[in-house]
């Protein structure tokens, strides 16, 4: 699998933890929109859409089963949010 392209959408609302909006398409076929860029209490971190269930938790509806491959997302998805602050997008 390979990470074909990222787009960031930057958030400007700087008293929301919400820092930007990415979508990622890999092996340039399939694509993930609406990854959260948020600001954490140890740095930044990503989150991928979740679902609210009906006894109120939230599962995610797409997620990646290995740690190389999550690992792989989130890099992908933070230099690219580096990216887009730098050239102010």
């Amino acid at each position: 699998m390979k990470i074909t392209d990222v787009r960031v959408r930057l958030v400007a609302k700087e008293e929301l933890k919400l820092r930007g909006v990415a979508s990622i398409t890999i092996d340039d076929c399939f694509v993930v929109h609406d990854i959260k860029v948020i600001e954490g209490k140890d740095g930044l971190f990503i989150s991928k859409k979740k679902k609210k269930t009906p006894d109120g938790e939230f599962k995610d509806i797409v997620h990646p089963i290995n740690t190389e491959t999550r690992e792989m997302i989130k890099s992908a998805v933070l230099e690219a949010y580096e990216k887009a602050k730098v050239e102010g997008k």
